[in-house]
């Protein structure tokens, strides 16, 4: 009898080798959102509403779970082989949003397709994840001790940022150059370089500061003292605190938090969606949202290490650590430990590329599990 590898399995096949639990994590996770954007849209009070926002959730999570699987099932040495191009792809769709894109909220961040409105910037977070992974696939680490090899991707990392920078959107930017910058350092790059360039960035902190807008500016001295401006620059941080502290242990109930369906608490059903589930559900809800993030971080790192190619498992580490940032950054924010900075909380928060987005990226990390058992050369390989 003829061996079966993993070559050799159909795509329809690969559907079973899914990773069913990881899915049922995201499903879980996501209903908690749209309960939370039911509850977002109630009228004073009265019964919640799948209008305007939990509806279209919904049906962007349906879409984007169909193409996660699609994502999955396609070999994994196809999208090794399109990174770049994939890359390519969001660095033009950044420059046709400095050049033609919509503003929204003070920020010129989407391109209307007027049946949607695309954030470019989102998709690139997963771009540069496949981009730098291909990129680093293909050395080993004593070549990467040769700093000139780091210059290209050094070159990758800085166009986005800048561009992403101009919309302006620091939050993004913050956490495309955390996020490239794991992938660094899983690749193999020495720490002493890394801490290099966070003395130069700090140096540069006083310059930095003069080519900041005048709000992220108020931004950071709100999060210094936000009572100095409770009324102004320091009211998101203080309505959330106070939502948050009112939940108590257990919260007031589903649809009974005071702060966030009085419209105290603004962006409810975005930025500070976790601030109202706090209110609603307490600290224990809180503790069982983040026990689920923890949980599908797990899973994100046991999938990478048992990957059996360097690209396969610096997809999975890339992927499970930009999502890894959204939770944090956004609970962290919420809470007021940093500044706001407007980054939504993964599978919870509303919104449509930032949902599909995600789901992209899980649909990769589900495609390194299908594929785990594929060795990829690192020399010489240009596709299949």
């Amino acid at each position: 009898m003829r061996h079966i590898n993993d070559n050799d399995i159909s795509p329809m096949q690969k559907i079973w080798h899914i990773n069913w639990g990881l899915l049922l994590l995201i499903s879980l996770i996501a209903c908690i959102g749209f309960a939370m954007l039911y509850s977002a849209a109630s009228v004073d009070g009265g019964a919640g509403n799948w209008h305007p926002w939990a509806y279209k959730q919904a049906t962007r999570f349906a879409i984007g779970i169909v193409m996660m699987i699609i994502i999955s099932i396609i070999d994994i040495r196809i999208w090794m082989r399109c990174a770049y191009i994939i890359y390519a792809i969001g660095l033009i769709l950044l420059v046709g949003v400095d050049v033609m894109g919509s503003v929204g909220m003070g920020a010129q961040r989407w391109i209307d397709l007027y049946f949607f409105q695309l954030q470019p910037s989102e998709i690139m977070k997963v771009a540069m994840v496949l981009a730098l992974s291909r990129y680093f696939h293909s050395f080993s680490f004593d070549e990467i001790a040769n700093p000139f090899i780091l210059i290209i991707p050094l070159i990758m990392v800085t166009l986005p940022v800048l561009l992403i920078l101009r919309q302006p959107d620091l939050g993004t930017s913050l956490m495309l150059v955390i996020g490239s910058g794991v992938i660094f350092f899983l690749a193999g790059v020495r720490l002493w370089k890394f801490a290099l360039l966070i003395v130069i960035g700090l140096a540069s902190i006083p310059i930095t500061w003069n080519f900041l807008h005048s709000y992220q500016k108020q931004r950071i001295l709100t999060f210094l003292d936000p009572e100095s401006d409770p009324l102004g620059a320091g009211y998101h941080i203080m309505q959330s605190k106070i939502a948050m502290g009112s939940g108590g242990i257990i919260g007031k109930g589903f649809i009974q938090g005071s702060q966030s369906q009085l419209k105290f608490l603004p962006e409810k059903q975005t930025d500070f969606i976790f601030t109202m589930m706090a209110e609603e559900f307490g600290l224990l809800g809180g503790i069982i949202l983040m026990s689920l993030y923890l949980l599908l971080l797990v899973y994100g790192l046991s999938i990478s290490l048992r990957s059996n190619s360097q690209f396969g498992r610096l997809v999975g580490m890339g992927v499970t650590t930009t999502f890894s940032l959204y939770v944090f950054i956004n609970i962290a924010m919420v809470m007021g430990v940093i500044p706001v900075v407007g980054v939504p909380l993964p599978l919870v928060s509303y919104g449509g590329t930032a949902m599909l987005t995600v789901l992209a990226g899980f649909g990769m990390l589900m495609n390194v599990y299908v594929h785990k058992n594929i060795k990829i050369p690192r020399r010489g390989y240009d596709g299949l």
